[in-house]
């Protein structure tokens, strides 16, 4: 068979995960080709024209500390910026960036074209090709075949996916792009099963066609605020963006043609997002709200186009036309491109090992939507972390494994692996046990450290994370070597003006933080440092300080888990039915696994505190002999 090229790593799909991970395999040295299927698709927003929000901007904090792309384009292409979640602490803030969604594709395209060691080449893969049962590289629909050593398939929503609209069925991949229509098929003969998941997209509408006077403004607060610890924030016009209301006649029309949806008429077959549920499916759901918010968010700062957020439909184009112009405010309004539904498949990424390397095919890996999550932010995590690992593979290197204690990547990737999904997954801080040590603020303390050694972030990058890094624990130790007296002068005049009890002795400056009301802004501009601090390292020493009881409770529980994720489980063990007493479920749940650790075996559904006893006493057995041999 003849290769046209041959190449380290191929990675098939350019949306966010597919960029990531060819980017990372660039910059570690593999060379590199990123196959897509239209140049178009490189980098895309098909849905919602944002980065970040809950959990989700802790992972694009985390790709950017490990030297990926998504944090410095979301800050370069912004036009609006909010922090969420303020009033409900410091491990839940999170930061959210409306983009010019062109824009940031085009520099998305830009970056992978100009970085050394990767080909970009459009073409649709038909097949992955193997040789005496190992991977060879793949075929393209054309007839090109390229060689590789290692592949990541990355292939989003477009994997044998159809765009639905009512009775409208046409074999699409997203935005009217081409889908992939063969590769499925070459999973399948590899032993390699795949379901139909399903997601949806809200019509987008003509800005000049709206009332907006009419609708409450919702404007950023954050522009100064950055994703990336190595970039700078984006200069680009900044935008409102708009709260609209559905009401009783929205409502009534979705009920009147709800027997026209392809969601009840048994059309779509695909399992949707529970957390982001089609506007008729809310109806549906919720039948005692008589109202549901929407936000209108503009798509850049020089189109006229809005993203109706929370109206996702499949319904017909006639009907959709009816329930938009039934909104206050959206009456006249024109509609630029419809809603719809599209339908894909995936894999179960219960069939990977914690690299993201299949169980099946040695150095076939998948990252991304592929493996049944939702939204850009997942997608871009697993896609850079399936990169490293399959570079750092090829190097003969050992694997890049962050575990739940270190990243919100690490409990994407654990619950994935560990549990699987039966639904798009979608991350929640709430996923995550040691939240209050993964935020978003101390990403490059936990991970930028990392990035340096895989070769991702550059030595002035990490000298400059390291002087950051000193500039903050210098101020906690000089505000904890602070001597304060009641009769230091201003002293009063802050205390009152925040509302902070009048002090009855001395106190140090790391204990006078600790009160609630009081700011480090305030207290550094009483009792200043050698070198100010910027705004958000003095945010972090005041995290650092305020919740330095809660911080420690935290670091106590990662050292408990570490416990069991240090109890290994070795490599040959494989059929766990030679581990006698484990009940039938807990030996088909841990063959299916294969968990690396008692702690991951612990993570499983189904197995119960009885399974894990077993399954100890079993290891320990194993401890002793090997320690009778020596």
């Amino acid at each position: 068979m003849g290769y046209t090229a041959t190449y380290d790593t191929i990675v098939v799909g350019g949306g966010h995960s597919g960029a990531e991970a060819a980017h990372a395999c660039a910059l570690m040295g593999s060379k590199t080709l990123l196959l897509t299927i239209s140049l178009d698709s490189i980098g895309l927003m098909p849905c919602n024209p944002s980065i970040g929000g809950p959990a989700k901007s802790h992972l694009v904090f985390e790709v950017d500390a490990l030297g990926g792309l998504m944090g410095k384009l979301a800050d370069q292409t912004s036009i609006q910026k909010k922090i969420l979640n303020r009033s409900k602490g410091p491990a839940v803030y999170a930061l959210r960036a409306q983009v010019n969604r062109r824009l940031y594709a085009h520099e998305m395209l830009k970056t992978l074209e100009e970085t050394p060691g990767l080909d970009v080449f459009q073409g649709e893969v038909s097949e992955i090709l193997t040789q005496e049962g190992k991977l060879a590289g793949v075929r393209l629909a054309t007839g090109l075949s390229f060689r590789c050593s290692s592949l990541i398939l990355a292939t989003g929503t477009y994997l044998s996916s159809r765009v639905i609209i009512g009775d409208y069925v046409r074999q699409s991949g997203p935005q009217e792009l081409s889908n992939s229509r063969y590769l499925a098929g070459s999973l399948h003969a590899l032993g390699i099963p795949t379901r139909p998941f399903k997601t949806g997209t809200p019509p987008r509408l003509h800005r000049g066609s709206l009332r907006l006077a009419e609708l409450e403004v919702q404007p950023g607060d954050a522009a100064e605020y950055a994703f990336s610890f190595r970039g700078e924030v984006g200069e680009l016009p900044q935008v409102d963006c708009f709260l609209a209301y559905t009401g009783k006649k929205t409502e009534e029309v979705i009920r009147e043609n709800l027997h026209l949806s392809p969601l009840f008429s048994g059309v779509i077959q695909g399992v949707g997002p529970r957390y982001c549920p089609s506007i008729e499916d809310k109806i549906q759901r919720f039948p005692e709200k008589s109202s549901h918010h929407l936000f209108l968010e503009p798509e850049g700062h020089d189109t006229e186009e809005i993203y109706l957020q929370g109206f996702s439909t499949s319904l017909p184009a006639e009907v959709q036309l009816q329930m938009v112009r039934s909104i206050p405010g959206l009456e006249e309004a024109k509609i630029l491109k419809l809603g719809y539904a599209i339908e894909y498949e995936v894999i179960d990424a219960m069939e990977l090992q914690p690299t993201l390397e299949s169980k099946k095919l040695e150095n076939l890996y998948f990252a991304g939507q592929i493996l049944g999550t939702s939204g850009y932010e997942e997608a871009a995590a697993l896609g850079i972390m399936a990169g490293i690992n399959a570079s750092l593979k090829q190097q003969g290197k050992e694997p890049f494994i962050l575990d739940r204690s270190e990243g919100y990547i690490g409990v994407l990737i654990d619950d994935l692996i560990t549990k699987g999904t039966q639904e798009p997954y979608r991350m929640f801080t709430s996923r995550a046990e040691y939240r209050l040590l993964l935020r978003q603020s101390n990403a490059d303390r936990r991970l930028l450290p990392y990035g340096y050694a895989l070769g991702l972030i550059s030595k002035e990058e990490y000298e400059e994370h390291l002087e950051k890094m000193a500039r903050i624990d210098g101020e906690v130790r000089r505000l904890e070597g602070l001597r304060i007296s009641p009769q230091d002068p201003g002293l009063g005049a802050l205390l009152e003006q925040a509302g902070s009890a009048p002090l009855e002795q001395g106190i140090r400056g790391d204990a006078l933080l600790k009160r609630p009301e009081i700011s480090y802004e305030a207290l550094a501009g009483l009792y200043p440092p050698e070198v100010p601090l910027h705004p958000r390292e003095g945010e972090e020493v005041a995290l650092m300080i305020k919740y330095a009881g809660y911080i420690r409770k935290q670091e106590e529980q990662v050292a408990s888990f570490q416990k069991g994720e240090k109890k290994q489980i070795p490599p040959w063990l494989t059929d766990f039915r030679e581990v006698r007493g484990l009940t039938l479920e807990a030996v088909e749940k841990l063959n299916q696994v294969q968990p690396r650790s008692v702690g991951q075996a612990r993570r499983i559904s189904g197995i119960t505190p009885a399974d894990i006893q077993v399954l100890l006493i079993y290891l320990e057995s194993l401890r002793r002999k090997e320690g009778a041999h020596e």
